[in-house]
């Protein structure tokens, strides 16, 4: 099944519960937020099956919430992927990002952050 059929199914699911159009687009955006949550504490724990259902309530209600401000999530999804998918660069051991034009040793990275415009600090 492809994204934009599920999120059809999705979003007739929400009608058929009148979700939509009588839920605002805050309230889903602030339940995908408690999502979020239960995402999170799922990862805590190392519960793979929670964490699965809570990813899947999430995106359920981020397509809510663009289905009732007249958004096509799978257009952002695409529009987001279009912007990064040239860029080039590595993450460190560290949890550092580091673009490809910037040439630091792996090991020179340890302890440190890189600002926006790709400085060491």
């Amino acid at each position: 099944m492809s994204y934009e059929q599920l999120q059809m199914d999705v979003i007739h699911w929400a009608e058929a519960r009148k979700i939509i159009p009588n839920a605002k687009p805050y309230s889903q955006l602030l339940k995908a937020v408690s999502e979020m949550g239960e995402l999170a504490d799922a990862e805590n724990k190392g519960d793979l099956p929670a964490v699965k259902d809570a990813v899947g309530d999430v995106v359920v209600c981020l397509i809510n919430y663009c289905a009732l401000k007249d958004i096509d999530l799978v257009h952002c999804l695409k529009g987001a992927y279009d912007e990064i998918k040239h860029r080039k660069g590595t993450l460190m051991p560290s949890g550092v990002f580091v673009k490809e034009d910037i040439d630091f040793p792996e090991e020179d990275m340890t302890g440190y952050e890189v600002d926006a415009a790709g400085t060491k600090t």
